[in-house]
């Protein structure tokens, strides 16, 4: 090559990176430990949207319960703990939160304790509440508390997991007919995209393992380890007045099909 087109292709390549973040790829633990402290706070539109939608999600699993109350509900990569002020809310049912990051489950910790505060029986509520720490994808055991669980919920976790591993922790988690809430970013986005975040100390763009599961690939791998599809699949694409809702982030993804929610039963 030309010494000086190699010059000149260089002074062009560093031009395009000015002003662009750099990006570091960490282990799913260890990103979400970093994202911990503007997880809640960082406008995620697809948080935002999957809180939305696990509004309607939740009543309609509970009405789906083939067992009678009170309940143990585990909330596999439970994060900061977003839906477990919901799950508290069910009277006398104990609520497992399981993540893979502490610095999560120091949040989520909070965020009850917090919740807790502001309602009667706050120390009952507290006591039903369990955080463990637990890595699916990894070697660690389950904690015993979480077994033999009446449902699960798992919202945004599965893109971190494969397929194969993802069911099978849900199966060994579940007992035979207890019911299983999925939701996750849609391969569409996936496709284009991938969960990450912007570090606030240093602007350094935080990418982690991500896969983009393709939504007939899912219910494919449930069926084969046991589980039944309770209710329709729900898909969600963002649309301009949605996007209104879910925050100036969501405005680039118009058109684009980016959620999915699955209720699955495992088999008895």
């Amino acid at each position: 090559m030309d010494p000086e087109a190699s010059r000149t292709s260089s002074v062009q390549l560093a031009k395009s990176m000015e002003g662009k973040p750099s990006v570091r790829f960490l282990d799913p633990t260890t990103a979400y430990d970093l994202w911990s402290e503007v997880y809640d706070t960082d406008n995620n539109f697809l948080q935002a949207l999957d809180t939305i939608e696990m509004r309607t999600l939740l009543p309609k699993m509970f009405s789906q319960m083939s067992f009678s109350p009170p309940w143990k509900i585990v909330d596999l990569g439970c994060g900061t703990g977003r839906n477990m002020i919901s799950l508290l809310d069910l009277s006398d049912s104990t609520v497992i939160g399981l993540d893979a990051s502490p610095k999560m489950l120091d949040v989520a910790k909070r965020r009850i304790n917090e919740h807790a505060a502001q309602i009667s029986r706050a120390s009952e509520a507290t006591q039903r509440a369990q955080l463990e720490l637990y890595n699916l994808s990894g070697s660690y055991q389950i904690p015993p508390c979480a077994l033999n669980a009446d449902a699960l919920i798992s919202t945004l976790v599965l893109e971190h997991v494969p397929l194969s591993i993802f069911f099978e922790r849900v199966s060994e988690l579940l007992k035979p007919n207890g019911l299983a809430l999925v939701t996750n970013m849609h391969s569409d986005m996936g496709a284009i995209s991938q969960a990450g975040f912007v570090d606030p100390r240093n602007g350094e763009k935080v990418r982690t393992q991500s896969f983009a599961h393709h939504l007939d690939d899912v219910v494919v791998e449930a069926q084969k380890q046991g589980f039944d599809i309770v209710s329709e699949i729900l898909e969600r694409a963002v649309h301009e007045k949605m996007s209104e809702v879910l925050g100036a982030r969501a405005r680039k993804w118009i058109g684009v099909t980016v959620w999915f929610g699955i209720l699955f039963r495992k088999q008895a």
